[in-house]
C-alpha cells in the first residue's frame, strides 16, 4: 500500500462533469489499496471572479480580508469533490488548509509555509477515508486565514507529500505533461518524459505555467518525485526528479514571460558603491530584480537597467524617484511593453554555441534583443512584447525541428 498525493488544478474541477471525472481518478487510485490525499484549487476562474467582486465593494481592500475571501474558492472545490466521491460510494472527508495543519507566515496574499502538522490527515487516513484538502491556504500565528499566492495549491500538495513521506505526488493539470514549449501556441512542441528539478525550476520561474516555482523548490529540497499529467486523458505524464536524463537534448524547453517591466536609471555617477545603494533600496521594499545591465561608464556617468515583475514596477519607480537626486542620477525610465524569452537545459553547459544558435534564430526572425542574462542552464533575452510569440516559435524551431533532433 502506498501513500499518494494528488493535486488538481482549477481547470480540472471547473464544472460538475470535471468534478466527477476527478472523483473517478481519485477513487480508482483508492481502489488499488492506496491511501489518497487530494489537494484542490478553486474552480476555473473563481479566484478572478472573487477579485472582481471585491473591487465592486472596495478597490483597496485589506490583504487580510482578501485572503478570507479568496480562500473560499478552494473550500468550494474541496466540498464539491467530496460530495461527488460520496455519491460514488467511497468514504471521504474534506479539510480546510488550517484543519489539515498548515501554519504560515503572516504575509497576507503571499504567505510562506512555516510548518505542516498533518495529525488530522493521518487520523482520517487511519479511518480509511480519502482526504480532500483545500490548497493555497493556511493559518498564521494570529489565527487568521492566509493564502500562499498564485499557484499555491501546487506548494500545498508538495508540502503534504514531504511531511508525510508520500510515495508519489501527482500534479494534474489541463496539459499532458511538461513540453518543450506551450503546445497550445507552438506547433511541434514535444512532451518530455523526464526533466530535472533544476530545469523545471528555471522553466517555472521564467514563465512556464505548468508548475509553481515554489513547489519545485520544495520538491527538490525534500527529494519528492513529481509527475505532471492531464486529468482529461489517461496518458503518462512528465516525471520531475533529480538528475533526469533528457534524451541527450541540449535544451529542455523554451519559455516566455510577459509579466515583466524594464526600469533604467540614467546618468548614474560612475563611482563605487552606488549600485549597492540602489539595489539595497529596492530589496528593502521587497522588489525582486532579475536581468541587470550596466553600461560602460562615459563622461563620468553610466546607465543601469534591470527587470522586475509588472506588479512591482510602480513601487520600484517610486522608490528610485525618491532616491535619484541623492544618488545624483539624471532620471528613471520605465517600460512595460517588454517580454522575457528563455531557453533552459542542462545540456547547454557542456555544449558551446547554444547562445549563438538562439541569437541566430532571433536574427532570422528579425527580432531585436534589448538585454541578455545567462546562467549554467539558461539564457534569457528581453525583447518587445509584440515579438514574444514569434521569438518562442523561432527558437523552438531552431532547436527542436526534425532536422535538429
Amino acid at each position: 500500500m502506498s501513500l499518494i498525493v494528488q493535486k488538481f488544478g482549477g481547470s480540472s474541477v471547473a464544472n460538475a462533469e470535471r468534478v466527477f471525472n476527478v472523483a473517478g481518478i481519485v477513487t480508482d487510485t483508492y481502489k488499488k489499496g492506496n491511501d489518497v490525499v487530494v489537494v484542490v484549487s478553486a474552480q476555473g476562474d473563481t479566484t478572478d471572479d472573487f477579485i472582481e467582486k471585491a473591487n465592486e465593494i472596495n478597490t483597496e481592500p485589506s490583504k487580510r480580508e482578501m485572503d478570507v475571501l479568496l480562500s473560499a474558492g478552494e473550500q468550494i472545490s474541496m466540498s464539491l469533490l467530496a460530495m461527488a466521491i460520496e455519491k460514488l460510494g467511497y468514504p471521504v472527508v474534506s479539510l480546510t488548509g488550517w484543519q489539515a495543519g498548515f501554519h504560515t507566515s503572516s504575509a497576507y496574499g503571499g504567505a510562506r509555509i512555516k510548518r505542516v502538522i498533518p495529525d488530522r490527515i493521518r487520523k482520517e487516513l487511519d479511518k480509511k477515508n480519502i482526504v480532500i484538502v483545500a490548497g493555497f491556504q493556511g493559518i498564521n500565528r494570529y489565527q487568521d486565514i492566509t493564502t500562499l499566492g498564485r499557484g499555491g495549491s501546487d506548494t500545498s500538495a508538495v508540502a503534504i507529500a514531504s511531511v508525510m513521506h508520500a510515495d508519489l505526488c501527482q500534479i494534474y493539470t489541463d496539459v499532458e505533461g511538461v513540453y518543450t514549449a506551450d503546445p497550445r501556441k507552438v506547433e511541434g512542441a514535444r512532451k518530455l518524459s523526464e526533466i530535472s528539478y533544476d530545469e523545471m525550476l528555471e522553466l517555472a520561474t521564467l514563465g512556464a505555467q505548468v508548475l509553481n516555482n515554489r513547489s519545485v523548490e520544495m520538491a527538490k529540497k525534500y527529494n519528492i518525485e513529481l509527475e505532471v499529467l492531464s486529468s482529461l486523458t489517461k496518458k503518462p505524464g512528465t516525471i520531475v526528479k533529480e538528475a533526469a536524463k533528457m534524451e541527450k537534448m541540449l535544451i529542455s524547453g523554451v519559455a516566455k514571460d510577459t509579466n515583466v517591466a524594464r526600469i533604467s536609471i540614467v546618468g548614474v555617477p560612475d563611482r563605487p558603491g552606488l549600485a549597492f545603494k540602489i539595489f539595497s533600496k529596492l530589496a528593502a521594499k521587497d522588489v525582486n530584480v532579475d536581468i541587470i545591465l550596466q553600461s560602460i561608464g562615459r563622461d563620468g556617468t553610466k546607465d543601469i537597467s534591470f527587470t522586475v515583475t509588472k506588479d512591482k514596477a510602480k513601487e520600484a519607480v517610486e522608490t528610485l524617484n525618491e532616491y535619484v537626486e541623492v544618488v545624483g542620477a539624471a532620471r528613471v525610465v520605465h517600460e512595460d511593453n517588454v517580454a522575457k524569452v528563455s531557453i533552459v537545459g542542462a545540456g547547454m553547459e557542456s555544449h558551446p554555441g547554444i547562445a549563438a544558435d538562439m541569437f541566430e534564430a532571433l536574427y532570422d526572425a528579425q527580432i531585436n534583443i534589448q538585454m541578455i542574462s545567462t546562467s549554467e542552464i539558461k539564457i534569457s533575452v528581453l525583447i518587445n512584447a509584440c515579438d514574444a510569440d514569434a521569438a518562442v516559435s523561432a527558437i523552438h524551431d531552431k532547436f527542436f525541428s526534425t532536422d535538429n533532433v
